[in-house]
This record gives structure tokens, C-alpha cells and sequence, in this order.
């Protein structure tokens, strides 16, 4: 078997997916996409065609090391981008072929369901917005099955700020934690928004309330900051989002700077690339949530990883079923979060998805925006 063709095709809201063509007649789906610089990862796909045409998609480990070393310049998010959703492909079309799911050649099921974590963000500008209205959120969340939930912090936070500030992410997660209970778990994100020293001092006052983690208490560059944030506190830290291969996660995990690590597998190097993370991170007892802010395809490569993996904690779910996020309206069978708050993993073969390409057409887009556009994580986009 060879693979003939590799075509891109950029969807609503904001993904890029990529259909592997075979002269076997099979073909495997991935998505590879950086928010918001789709084109320039589609570039990246392109120069890498030459490597891929006429090759034999079998040899996953062999393609990967060849994509990735046979270039100067290595990592960094757009060719490990490119690379991570060429490689989701390969094992869909792998698993079509052997006529299995992609776990099973991970090793096997460790469980049959998904624990989700949705987000708790509304539509449009993530500034400041009233705690009602994040409450009406929650509710929808608890309403829709989510027994894990995270949000981001609502910046400007300054290096030093003041009394009131603290106060004021102290009562909105005292007003979820209210309203959620305690057997209903509650993350939230700093997205490398705070400085090392105002982060010691909002997980102080976060602790009374059991966060389930705090992501990015600080900027991921410096590991160092992020263990001394880390030994401050009993609150789980959680990051990983913006590294990539196993490379990018060495450091973090080594010197156990976080309880939870956070591999993208639209971003990290893909499917296997963050089995073998999720085993450095088995090494040191940590969990892991791997991070997904995308589309179905994201969503899919995903679930085949997480119930292979014996050291899951919970799978990243944007929440927001209107935008496809789901599948519905891009998959012959979306998927569908239970009551329970969890996904069911598809028996199917490859990623166990069929693309409804005739439906994907009303979504296809050139990949810009008409004009300039801040875009973030659960999708939702405003004028700079």
C-alpha cells in the first residue's frame, strides 16, 4: 500500500483537517491545525508531501522520525502541528487496514469510557462578565451530564496586584463551587496569565475550595518558576499545552514541576508521540488531561489515546456542541456526551469515525478571516 495524495480542507469555525489518500482505496482523516495559523501549517504539510508520496503508511514510527529529523530546524508549534495531524492519519488508515481501532494497537482498552471536562466560558469576548452569568453556564454544564469543568482566569492580572483582585477570583470559584457541589469537580486556568508571585498567592486562597487543578499557573518557559509555584501549594498544577514531543515535556516531568501533564495531540507530535509522554508521565505517578480545544477528528484521536493510557485523569472538551465540536454535522455518527458526563470510546476501526464529506462542504472555507480577529480557545473569535 502507498499513499497517492494528501489533500487539506479548512472548516468552520477554525479547523483543518487532512484526508490521506491510498492506492488501496483507503483513507485516513487527522487534523492538523496551530488556532488561528491553519494556512501556515497547511504550507508545512505541503513541504512535507515529498516524504509522504509513494510511501507505505504502515510505517508510522519510521514517517515520523523522518518528517521530524529531515529538517534543520526542528519542533516549535507548526511543523510538530503538521506532523501530529499527518500521524493521526496514518494510524486511521492503519487501523482500516488491520481492520481494529487504534487502541488496540496501543495496547488495549483500560476502560470502556471517557470522563469529559467541558468548559465554562460564554460566547464571544472572554473579558469580564458578571458571575450569573457564569453560574447559568455551570448549569447548563451540569444539565448536559459534565462532572468536571474548568475557566480561564479573567485577566488583566497584575505582576503585584491588590486585595481586591484576589477577592475576586476567590468569589467566582467559591460561587461554582456552591453551585456544583462537592462531588462535581471544578479546574481553572491561568494560562500563563499571572506572575509567579501573584500565582503563590491566589492558590493559597483557592485551596479551601478543592480545585481539581490549576493549569498554567505560569508561563511554561521557565520550569523552574513553575516547581516553585508547584511546592507552594497542595492545589495539583497541571500544564503542556504549548509543548511539544517528548523532547518539549523532558524537563517538565523530570523535575515534577506538575501533577497533571497536558499533551495536545493536535500539536505534541500526535497519537504515539503522546502515548510515550503519558508514560514518562506514568514514571513519576502524574495523570494526565490531554488538552483539546478542537474539532471531532482532534476529538477522536483523542479518545483512542485516553483509554489505552492506564494514568487518565479527564479529556478536554471545548463544550460548545453548536460549533461541530461534537461531530454533528461533519460526522456520519457524532459523538455524544452521557449522562455520566462521558463519552462511550468507538469500537470502529482506525479513529472509529466517518467523515460525512457531502455534509463538510457547507463548512469548507479558505482559511482566512474577513478582517482581523483575536481567536480563542473554545473557538469563539472578536474584532482586534
Amino acid at each position: 500500500m502507498k499513499i497517492t495524495d494528501l489533500k487539506m480542507i479548512h472548516v468552520r469555525p477554525r479547523w483543518m483537517f487532512l484526508k490521506i489518500e491510498t492506492d488501496a482505496s483507503i483513507v485516513g482523516w487527522g487534523e492538523p491545525v496551530v488556532e488561528g495559523r491553519a494556512r501556515t501549517v497547511e504550507m508545512a504539510v505541503e513541504e512535507l508531501r515529498p516524504i509522504l508520496i509513494g510511501a507505505d503508511p504502515l510505517r508510522i514510527e519510521h514517517l515520523w522520525q523522518t518528517m521530524y529529523r529531515g529538517t534543520f530546524y526542528r519542533g516549535g508549534p507548526v511543523l510538530c502541528s503538521a506532523i501530529s495531524g499527518i500521524e493521526m492519519a496514518l494510524w486511521d488508515i492503519k487501523g482500516k487496514y488491520y481492520n481494529m481501532p487504534v487502541y488496540e494497537m496501543l495496547g488495549g482498552k483500560c476502560r470502556d469510557k471517557i470522563r469529559m471536562y467541558g468548559h465554562l466560558k460564554p460566547t464571544g469576548h472572554p473579558g469580564e462578565f458578571p458571575i450569573p452569568d457564569m453560574l447559568a453556564i455551570t448549569d447548563r454544564r451540569l444539565e448536559e451530564g459534565f462532572t468536571v469543568m474548568k475557566y480561564s482566569i479573567i485577566p488583566p492580572i497584575k505582576p503585584i496586584d491588590n486585595m481586591e483582585m484576589v477577592d475576586k477570583v476567590v468569589e467566582r470559584f467559591a460561587a461554582i463551587r456552591e453551585r456544583v457541589g462537592k462531588k462535581v469537580d471544578i479546574a481553572i486556568d491561568f494560562h500563563g496569565r499571572v506572575s509567579p508571585a501573584m500565582s503563590i498567592r491566589l492558590l493559597k486562597e483557592l485551596e479551601p475550595y478543592y480545585p481539581l487543578f490549576v493549569e498554567e499557573p505560569v508561563l511554561p518557559e521557565n520550569v523552574d518558576e513553575m516547581v516553585r509555584v508547584s511546592r507552594s501549594t497542595t492545589i495539583p498544577i497541571a500544564a503542556g499545552e504549548r509543548l511539544f514531543t517528548k523532547w518539549g515535556f523532558r524537563e517538565l516531568i523530570e523535575k515534577q514541576a506538575v501533577s497533571v501533564v497536558q499533551p495536545d495531540l493536535c500539536h505534541c507530535g500526535g497519537i504515539f508521540e503522546a502515548r510515550k509522554i503519558a508514560a514518562m508521565a506514568e514514571t513519576y505517578y502524574m495523570q494526565i488531561a490531554p488538552h483539546n480545544p478542537l474539532g471531532p477528528i482532534s476529538l477522536a484521536a483523542c479518545l483512542q489515546l485516553d483509554t489505552a493510557v492506564p494514568n487518565l485523569l479527564a479529556q478536554e472538551h471545548p463544550g460548545q456542541p453548536d460549533h461541530g465540536d461534537l461531530g454533528v454535522g461533519i460526522l456520519k455518527t457524532p459523538f455524544k456526551i452521557e449522562s455520566d458526563g462521558c463519552i462511550r470510546v468507538p469500537e470502529g476501526p482506525g479513529l472509529g469515525i466517518e467523515v460525512d464529506e457531502e455534509a463538510l462542504e457547507s463548512l469548507k472555507f479558505d482559511g482566512t478571516w474577513d478582517t482581523p480577529r483575536l481567536l480563542f480557545e473554545d473557538g469563539s473569535v472578536a474584532d482586534w
